[in-house]
Parts: C-alpha cells; structure tokens; sequence
C-alpha cells in the first residue's frame, strides 16, 4: 500500500471544474495583481475571523516581515519567540536588524513555553512572536498578560493554525496582528505562494497596506520605504473556492486525529509514542499531525521502504542553526526544542486520507518497534 504524506491530487479533483472556470476568468479579465478577486478574499476571511481587517501579501514570510515593519521593529530591538518554528519566524526578525530571543517549548504542544517568558524579558523586548504550531495556538492567556503588563505587542504566526481556536476565538485575532500562509501543502493552500495579515487595528491596516505596495498610495509617491509584496488574483481566485470547504476539511482532519489516538492504543505503542493532545479551552486544526518517538531517523527509513510518507518538522532547531551561530547559543541552551527536534515525526493527515491508509501506517510503526 502507498500512504503519501500529503496528497494535493486529490482535493483538486474534487474542486476541479470550479477553479478551472475561476483561473480562466482571471486570465480572460488579465487582471492578475490585487484587484477585485484579492479584495473578495481579503473581506472573506476578515468575515470568516471575525476581524476588521485582512490584507493580501506574496507570502506567510513577508506577511511575518511586514507585521514587524508595521510595529516599527528595527535595530537594537528584541523579539521574543520560539527556537521551534520554520527559519521564516526568525528571518524576519533578523532582516530588520532586531534579535530573536528565543523561549524554550512545552514539550507536549511544541509551544513556546510561557513559564519561561520572564526570564527572557529585557528592556529591548519590543513584540511577543507567538508561533501556533502545527495548527493549537499557544497558551495566549500568559502572554496576552505578560503584553499588557510590560506593553509589548503581540504578533501571532498563525501560517499552520487557520481556523484554530483558543477559548472560541480564532488564531490570528489574539494578538495586534495575525499571520498566514497559503502555501499549497497548508490547510488552506493556493497554488503557490501566498499570505495574509490580519488585524482588528485599522491603523496597523492601514500601515499593512501601504507598506505591500512600496510605501504608496498614489502611483510614483512613496510615503514609506515598503516593498513588493502584493497577492495575485490567479491565488484569490482559488483561495476564495478552498476558503468555502475549510471547515468540512479541518473536521476531516480532526477525525483523522481521533483515529489515529485510537489504533495506538489499540496497537499497545504507548511506550514508544507520544501522540499530540489538544490542550484545553483548545481547537488542533492538525495542519501536521506530529508524533514523538524513539530511533525516528530509522523508522523513517523503514517506513519510507513501506510506502508511508512521513517528514521531519523540524531537524535543526533556530537556535542551533549555522546562520545564526552569531547569537551565542549552544546545544543544551534550550532543550526541549533539541529533544523534539530529534523525536519528532509527521504523519499523513491530509483530509482525503483513509481509514485503511491510516490502519496500515499504525501498523507499520508497531512492526518496526516489535522487530
């Protein structure tokens, strides 16, 4: 049997007919940068967070970079995040001259851990970059806190967490701005890049938008130094059309979730597995559904032998990474983002993903254990 990690073939399938006559507009209106479909999407997914404002970018990396910009991050600045994240988080920090400190994770959520948040405060801190990883949102309640008490902003990567929820509200809406990505393998992918900023501050907004479009209002006047960072209408066009079956898809997953926490125990793995758990007041949208486990390099191996897809999120934590060797960190500074990134594993977890599949993946892992 053949298990792919994730399987985009199919869900296009399903929507096939609907993009297809959606792109062929856009290309018979040749209207492909902003415009009216971007303007459709922004106010969609405004509506569908129940925020004031969504602004459309080239990416999740440039709507990270952009939300910094807009909060005037820059030089001697400091920005408190997790060591546990894709290079994107951090890369924007550092593009603006500020420096990430970075705050050890919980090792059940992968989170960044809030017990650790005081000690990292200096009087540079300037925003609070929360990742929700893999799609649970962080512990908001502690760092909404710590913001208001030390008066620091809250930027939130939400890239993996669209539709995740913390105490009923949305992922994004919990900080000054939220951040996304709808690069295809997400749980609201386009056909390529794409991003979103989102926020309930109009004058953050107002600052998103100017700053995408080179600092301009008017052609040729440039009342900021922004830069190119605008979402193409070929990505709304699509997105507009997966925004609508989202919800369907993310309880898919959720299910795919349950399942898969009960052919564990049904397969006696609980010594060798530690499965992810939705924390409470939490909704897990299980953009990846990441196990930890022991000899994960060789199970991934034989697995990969078997016909299952897994992937690593992620090998080397930030802190570790070779660019970064100028911030002083060493192995063992943080290390339950070193032990997670040595036990971690992604499994298939894709909506269209079956019973049979996800029973034969359990079954693999428990014979690899067993021999």
């Amino acid at each position: 049997m053949k298990v792919p990690f994730i399987d985009l073939k199919m869900q296009y399938q399903a929507n096939r007919t609907e993009i297809q006559t959606a792109l062929a507009e856009v290309c018979e209106d040749q209207a492909f940068i902003l415009g009216a479909r971007v303007e459709t999407l922004e106010r969609n997914i405004a509506d569908y967070l129940s925020v004031s404002h969504a602004i459309g970018v080239a990416s999740g990396s440039d709507a990270l970079l952009l939300s910094l910009m807009a909060l005037e991050v820059g030089p001697g600045d400091e920005v408190i995040t997790s060591p546990y994240t894709f290079f994107a988080t951090v890369g924007a920090i550092l593009r603006l001259g500020a420096k990430p400190v970075f705050v050890d994770i919980d090792p059940q959520t992968f989170n960044l851990n809030p017990v650790f948040l005081d000690a990292a405060l200096t009087p540079k801190v300037k925003v609070l970059l929360s990742v929700h990883l893999f799609g649970q949102c962080s512990d908001m309640k502690s760092i909404q806190t710590l913001a208001q008490d030390e008066d620091l902003k809250i930027v939130e990567d939400a890239a993996q967490a669209i539709g995740a929820r913390y105490n009923g509200k949305k992922a994004g809406t919990l900080g000054d701005l939220g951040c996304f990505s709808f690069y295809p393998t997400k749980n609201l992918g386009g056909f390529g890049d794409g991003g979103m900023v989102v926020s309930k501050d109009s004058d953050l907004a107002d600052q998103i938008r100017l700053l995408r479009v080179h600092g301009s209002r008017e052609p040729y006047r440039h009342e900021i130094l922004g830069f190119n960072s605008r979402l193409d209408a070929l990505q709304a066009a699509v997105l507009i059309i997966k925004l609508k079956s989202l919800e369907q898809w993310t309880e898919l997953r959720r299910q795919h979730a349950i399942l898969y926490e009960k052919l564990f125990a049904q397969a006696g793995l609980a010594e060798q597995v530690m499965l992810p758990k939705e924390q409470p007041g939490s909704y897990h949208v299980y953009n990846q559904y990441v196990v930890r486990l022991p000899r994960r390099d060789e199970l991934k191996k034989y697995l990969a032998g078997e016909g299952v897809g897994t992937e690593v999120y992620y090998p080397v934590p930030m802190h570790l990474q070779p660019c970064l060797k100028h911030l002083g960190y060493h192995a063992g500074d943080l290390p339950e983002a070193e032990r997670a990134a040595q036990e971690s594993l992604a499994l298939p977890i894709y909506p269209e993903l079956t019973e049979v599949q996800q029973t034969y993946v359990v079954e693999k892992i428990k014979a690899f254990y067993n021999a």
